[in-house]
């Protein structure tokens, strides 16, 4: 990335030698994220992150498809950017179908075929959840989704890195990538999309990313989506079963040292720790950790900020009161055993002095 701002700072689209030096960067982690995506390099579009990939697939590729149909469906549990952008497609006339999960969490490949109608246009379902990071049966459900000829998005934001990803394996249309979840640089992310699949562009402009998303490349942030994706897989095999062990460690010690707690999902991946903590709020919870250089949050970063429980824990079926306690722990490849000791410790207290105060305990 340093190279990249350095050495390679013109604009990527001219034609003079530091536009293609730039340009050449830019191809070159093209190639990359396509060949660790199991895809080709003319389908990958670089964007900003994780949420205008996801609004550029389900927008893009619902508004192409129109004259097909105005249907689209989507799992309770998705990010808000899939969320929201299918809040943007209802205004324009589209109906949004939706399909539940489990009380574990996971999405039934059944109930996605049930939902689907001769006017559905696109699935979206995500590969595992941000909040409690379930993993979805991505491939079950593009497979009952490709016998009726539909479309299928999924948010991969949460697994790239986590689980293996291959696009001809799961059988998908598009799919979400961000650099920041991957230890790379916040503001670059990709959307895969499969050949052949009509988008439509969101942003207008020049005839950057073949057209499809306007605006000058960000090359240190894709080079530093490219190698950031390019680390995690070389070291997939090695560190997920060491971060898993050490989520399993802060899970282990929770459930034996704090009474009244409740673990949300199964089947998750490396890394994500939901809990809820009766009689008490999540909030304050991170904000006391927060004071002893401990960070974790509510749920999704994202949407820290508010206060309303978790539409990924109501489509749980956990009750509001239940879920205003909940805290998230992500953990990744730096975080140690000592350093779940100490969370352990701390978070033993702050839940001991928060019940002390709660009138619900």
């Amino acid at each position: 990335m340093r190279e990249a701002d350095e050495r390679a700072w013109a604009n990527p689209s001219s034609l003079h030698a530091d536009g293609m030096a730039a340009r050449r960067l830019v191809e070159a982690a093209r190639e990359s994220v396509a060949r660790l995506l199991g895809g080709a390099p003319r389908e990958v579009l670089f964007t900003s992150g994780g949420t205008e990939s996801d609004n550029l697939a389900v927008i893009g590729i619902s508004r192409a498809m129109r004259a097909k149909g105005r249907h689209v469906v989507r799992s309770r549990i998705e990010h808000h950017a899939v969320l929201h952008a299918c809040d943007a497609l209802a205004r324009e006339g589209f109906e949004i179908g939706f399909v539940g999960v489990s009380p574990s969490g996971a999405v039934d490949p059944d109930e996605v075929a049930r939902a689907l109608r001769p006017d559905t246009v696109l699935v979206s379902v995500m590969q595992a959840n941000n909040e409690t990071g379930v993993i979805q049966p991505i491939a079950e459900v593009a497979r009952r989704c490709r016998e009726r000829g539909v479309l299928v998005h999924t948010d991969a934001v949460q697994g790239a890195g986590k689980v293996a990803i291959d696009v001809r394996t799961l059988g998908v249309d598009a799919l979400t990538i961000s650099a920041h979840k991957l230890h790379g640089p916040k503001g670059a992310g990709a959307l895969w999309v499969r050949s052949g699949v009509p988008i439509e562009p969101l942003l207008h402009g020049g005839g950057h990313e073949r057209q499809l998303r306007a605006g000058t490349e960000n090359v240190a942030g894709i080079v530093g989506l490219a190698r950031a994706l390019e680390l995690a897989e070389a070291n997939r095999a090695a560190e997920v079963p060491r971060i898993a062990a050490l989520r399993d460690r802060l899970e282990r010690g929770i459930l034996e040292r704090v009474p009244g707690v409740r673990v949300n999902g199964a089947n998750r991946v490396a890394g994500l720790l939901n809990v809820c903590f009766d009689a008490i709020e999540g909030e304050g919870v991170v904000l006391m950790l927060s004071h002893q250089g401990i960070s974790c949050s509510t749920g999704s970063a994202c949407t820290s900020s508010s206060s309303e429980p978790s539409h990924v824990l109501a489509a749980m079926g956990v009750p509001p009161r239940t879920a205003q306690g909940s805290v998230r722990f992500s953990l990744g490849r730096d975080n140690t055993p000592a350093e779940i000791d100490r969370t352990l410790d701390a978070l033993v207290s702050v839940v001991s002095r928060l019940r002390a105060m709660s009138p619900f305990a």
